[in-house]
């Protein structure tokens, strides 16, 4: 599905020079991962998100998502990959207070311009598969605990059956209990074939993950595979 060949992201500094940011980033990420990006702050994991998610291209070096090579395209053609293929989930949830769940959940398929009572069907079955309790569904956003509303950002990232979810630090305004009970809303995605990245800077949070990619000062330090993921994979084989 992901294939970074020699990632290089440069910004211009303060002094006429160029900031190396990501150095000669490669890695593959397969159809139905699970895998985590993991790096301190400063790392340049946040910059590779953004490279990701179509939200930026790379100074040098080759991205393909779904064997498209997105690090050529336009702002045009990225926001057209942003829209059919990748559903985001944030840290800061991102909901329309004062609009319904439904709502916040179908938007995206409005801006698609999906008629009404498909988007109705198709936000309640992501709701679903986020795990949202039905009893929420025509609440505002704002009545919500913190771990209801990032189910429903779970949900809305789901509604155009995307490619990819990309999880930047989702757990980060939650206590620990119920981000707990996100990652393992993620984990049940994943074993559905959902296409999960997660990026974070906590190590505990990084093994929910099946694989994960560490980050530091801007380069892949370490590319792990946890053991979880090899006792599933030996179960499932046996």
């Amino acid at each position: 599905m992901i294939v970074l060949e020699k990632i290089c992201k440069n910004y211009p500094g303060a002094d006429g020079e160029d900031i190396e940011v990501l150095k000669n980033i490669s890695f593959t990420i397969k159809d139905g991962e699970f895998v985590a990006i993991m790096g301190p702050s400063g790392s340049g994991k946040s910059t590779l998100m953004h490279i990701l998610g179509a939200l930026d291209t790379p100074t040098s070096g080759k991205y393909l998502l779904d064997e498209h090579d997105v690090s050529t395209y336009t702002s045009r053609e990225l926001a057209r990959i942003r829209k059919e293929k990748i559903g985001f989930v944030f840290q800061s949830f991102n909901l329309l207070k004062r609009s319904t769940v439904i709502r916040n959940v179908a938007l995206p398929l409005i801006y698609a311009n999906v008629p009404k009572h498909d988007r109705i069907r198709l936000a309640t079955e992501a709701l679903k598969k986020a795990g949202m309790d039905e009893a929420h569904y025509y609440h505002l956003s704002n009545q919500l605990s913190g771990g209801q509303m990032q189910r429903v950002a779970i949900a809305r990232a789901l509604v155009t059956d995307p490619s990819l979810i990309l999880a930047d630090e989702p757990t980060g305004n939650l206590d620990t209990k119920t981000g707990e009970i996100v990652l393992q809303t993620f984990a049940e995605l994943n074993e559905h074939g959902h296409t999960i990245i997660l990026i974070t800077h906590e190590r505990d949070v990084a093994e929910h993950a099946k694989r994960i990619i560490f980050i530091k000062d801007g380069m892949v330090i370490k590319d792990e595979v946890l053991r979880h993921a090899h006792a599933r994979h030996h179960k499932e084989t046996s």
